[in-house]
């Protein structure tokens, strides 16, 4: 059985630790195990879960004490004398593959989980960690082409040395279902509402403020309109008060964070995901797998649109413009809802049949390794 230390930096509610545990739960346990390494500011780590797999989760000290996290994560190795780290943080990356290579560990995966866009201030320091995030590592990994050719460059992803693994989720278990859409539209009194949902951190990268300014413009043109808002993050206080100021509170509904989530992609009628940048985002590959139209904005890579419900709308237009199509959506969808989870699995999204690939990949490079 081969024992993988996993690099995750923040296990916070969100994409990375959605994918994550989805390959974690289809791969055997009887051949692969990870473990867990955390900041120790981490949020959303599912201690039972990984347990009741057999894995084990270590908590250091956060990335912001670079130093001392690089320490904790060089006694982990020491320790343990891991075969295979794997690490999820993109360009951050560097640092922990450092430790892996000064700590002796044969197989070093740097992954590509995001880009970037010039309006956030992390874009400098990614830019600048980029051209070093591969310089520890011996294999290369992305969620998606787009990611890896941003991060490693085209040299290197042309030549074919990096390993695109895509963005995964559960398709059955985001299949549409209307008894648990009308159950949970009765729930929230939302019967008679055309529902836009959002589901995601309030950062800058999620654009998280002008998403409320978008919604502002459907709330005009439409009254029966709410929007469902689940996350939390740095600007909550920001969106907050962008709501109360566009007088629009009695149609936002904040559900804060949760992790019983697939009820309102079943509610919902639109989904939005207006980022600055992303790199394939889950929460729109699991609206889709549910039968919802997701209204992504033209930063994000096409790759995300899986069956034909995205729909790409440059940040440079008005709002009006996105409301528009929102609606003209939302209400040509409603009659004819139905799950395509067949379609995201066939376009290689299902969890299930790519964790099987990460696990051979796994077991070939440790193959490698014992026969040097």
């Amino acid at each position: 059985m081969i024992r993988i230390a996993v690099i995750m930096g923040k296990m916070d509610p969100g994409g990375k630790k959605n994918l994550v545990m989805e390959y974690y739960r289809h791969i055997d346990p009887q051949k692969v195990q990870f473990d867990f390494i955390c900041d120790s500011d981490s949020k959303a780590i599912p201690y039972e879960e990984i347990k009741s797999l057999g894995g084990r989760v270590y908590k250091i000290r956060p990335y912001q004490r670079i130093l001392a996290n690089m320490s904790d994560i060089y006694k982990l190795c020491r320790k343990n004398r891991y075969l295979v780290m794997h690490a999820y943080n993109s360009t951050m990356n560097l640092f922990p593959m450092f430790v892996a290579k000064i700590s002796g560990i044969p197989v070093r995966i740097s992954e590509s989980l995001s880009m970037a866009h010039d309006g956030d201030w992390k874009t400098i320091i990614k830019k600048v960690l980029r051209p070093m995030s591969k310089w520890f590592a011996n294999y290369y990994m992305s969620c998606g082409n787009d990611c890896g050719i941003w991060q490693f460059g085209n040299k290197l992803f042309d030549s074919g040395k990096v390993d695109v693994f895509k963005t995964v989720i559960n398709t059955k278990f985001n299949s549409f279902d209307p008894a648990l859409r009308d159950k949970t539209r009765k729930e929230f009194g939302w019967e008679d509402n055309i529902v836009i949902g959002h589901i995601g951190r309030f950062t800058l990268q999620k654009n998280s403020v002008h998403l409320i300014e978008i919604f502002a413009a459907i709330a005009r043109k439409e009254p029966r309109a709410v929007l469902c808002l689940i996350g939390d993050g740095e600007l909550k206080l920001d969106i907050m008060t962008k709501i109360k100021d566009l007088g629009i509170g009695k149609q936002v509904n904040y559900l804060g964070m949760r992790e019983d989530i697939q009820q309102f992609y079943n509610a919902m009628d639109v989904f939005l995901l207006p980022s600055l940048y992303e790199g394939l985002p889950v929460v729109g590959l699991e609206a889709e797998s549910c039968g919802l139209p997701v209204f992504f904005s033209t930063e994000i890579t096409r790759e995300a649109n899986t069956c034909e419900l995205g729909h790409f709308i440059g940040l440079d237009l008005k709002e009006d413009k996105w409301a528009d199509e929102i609606l003209k959506a939302a209400k040509e969808n409603m009659p004819i809802r139905r799950s395509h989870a067949k379609e995201v699995a066939a376009a290689g999204f299902d969890s299930a049949s790519e964790a099987i690939r990460l696990q051979k990949y796994y077991i070939k490079a440790i193959r490698k390794v014992r026969q040097r």
